[in-house]
């Protein structure tokens, strides 16, 4: 079982199952979120993954054609998942938000190298691509 929550503890989760995917990701968007870097994720499946403690607050930009909903704490701003229209079967669980974060182990993909900055790292080794993967 995964577990983790946020910054100042006001809201807390579990996720059951095993790690669906565990990618890196260098779009805008998920740099604007982490405050500059890269993002680091995993994929849970949803029907594991509760909230034990607290809800977060969730936003969902409406001016995009198949927005993600980012969810979040209320109170101190933690970053915790992102909902995909894409994928209804996963959470998006960020590794920061981790109890642990070295069961995260490094990502099986990179994407989005088309919009990373100069000063972002990409592991040897690791597949990636300009936008998204190709499906698998």
């Amino acid at each position: 079982m995964l577990m983790g929550g946020c910054y100042c503890g006001a809201v807390r989760y579990e996720a059951d199952g095993e790690p669906m995917f565990r990618g890196q990701c260098h779009c805008r968007e998920c740099q604007k979120i982490a405050g500059g870097a890269e993002n680091y994720f995993m994929a849970v499946p949803a029907e594991g993954f509760r909230y034990v403690k607290g809800e977060p607050a969730r936003y969902t930009r409406p001016d995009l054609e198949n927005p993600v909903t980012r969810e979040f704490c209320a109170t101190c701003g933690t970053h915790l998942a992102t909902l995909s229209p894409r994928r209804k079967n996963a959470v998006i669980v960020k590794v920061g938000g981790l109890d642990d974060p070295s069961v995260y182990g490094g990502p099986q993909v990179v994407f989005y190298t088309s919009e990373a900055q100069p000063f972002h790292l990409f592991p040897e080794g690791v597949p990636a691509f300009e936008k998204f993967p190709p499906p698998r």
